[in-house]
């Protein structure tokens, strides 16, 4: 049995275990996460990096309570699937959660859509009470790069020290419950409206982590401030208040760990990938004296 056989077949015999069963099969993800539609409604995530650096159910774990909490309180969500309990599951080594299909939309969504839908979700959290860990990407970060070769010496020392300044900087601001990873590959255009999906990284830390996330290719790659400015608008405008000081450390800090991660989620990347692998290094070394205004 090949391994991509194998967290299907989980995943099948999971959903059938709780009287939902799979008409069909299809992949809406092959990569360290394995999605997959296996009906009109159900979508089954299921790791496949069991020896990666994140082993266990904690992280979805950790994802179907935020979710539960933003969905019952009306937060723009994927949902998790309502005939399959919340789990999360395990079988075969490989841990599983379900949602319920939604159907996206062709159209790039509107930059002060995003920022509504951050600020509605940041609302909504501020009630979460459940124990996140704190900065957990950034420490994360810090931990595989201390761990294991995966720059030129002189490279992986500066994404070290970028972090480790970082996570000084940012150590004793308000924290509060934060998506972790709100990038727009996270944000879903559907029938339903602009969703957030993958909360797996939930951590607790600055707001501003959370805007950093989601402008800084646009922000930085795409020099297209007339967008980033449009999002920011919305989100302050909506009741949003974020400090400028705390966004140019949160926009260093997500590009260090977004470095660091870089190796392990795409170990043999594409030209295009490489290319902002590439363009985020060089903006690290020149982001010692980095500021952002608003």
């Amino acid at each position: 049995m090949s391994l991509k056989e194998e967290p299907v077949r989980a995943a099948i015999e999971t959903a059938a275990a709780h009287g939902v069963h799979a008409d069909r099969c299809e992949v809406l993800q092959d990569g360290s996460t394995l999605v997959l539609r296996l009906s009109e409604t159900l979508v089954a995530r299921v790791v496949q990096d069991v020896g990666g650096p994140r082993q266990g159910t904690a992280w979805f774990e950790r994802e179907t309570r935020i979710v539960q909490h933003l969905w019952t309180h009306g937060a723009p969500v994927v949902p998790l699937h309502p005939d399959i309990p919340p789990g999360p599951h395990e079988r075969f080594g490989y841990p599983i959660n379900f949602w319920r299909f939604v159907t996206r939309i062709d159209a790039e969504p509107d930059p002060a859509a995003v920022g509504r839908v951050l600020f509605g979700c940041h609302e909504t959290l501020r009630s979460y009470a459940e124990p996140l860990p704190v900065l957990a990407i950034l420490t994360e970060a810090l931990e595989i790069l201390a761990g294991r070769p995966l720059f030129p010496e002189r490279t992986q020392g500066m994404l070290r020290d970028r972090l480790a300044a970082c996570v000084e900087g940012l150590a004793g601001l308000p924290f509060q419950a934060l998506h972790g990873d709100a990038h727009l590959g996270n944000l879903m255009n559907t029938t339903d409206g602009l969703l957030l999906a993958d909360w797996e990284d939930a951590f607790r830390g600055p707001l501003e982590w959370d805007l950093a996330s989601i402008i800084w290719n646009a922000l930085i790659l795409e020099n297209d401030r007339a967008w980033v400015d449009a999002l920011l608008g919305a989100y302050r405008d909506s009741g949003g208040v974020f400090d400028d000081g705390v966004l140019a450390t949160s926009l260093v800090a997500r590009a260090a760990a977004v470095t660091a991660w870089y190796p392990i989620l795409y170990p043999n990347p594409d030209a295009e990938r490489s290319l902002k692998l590439e363009r985020r290094i060089e903006w690290l070394w020149e982001a010692g004296g980095f500021s952002f205004e608003s």
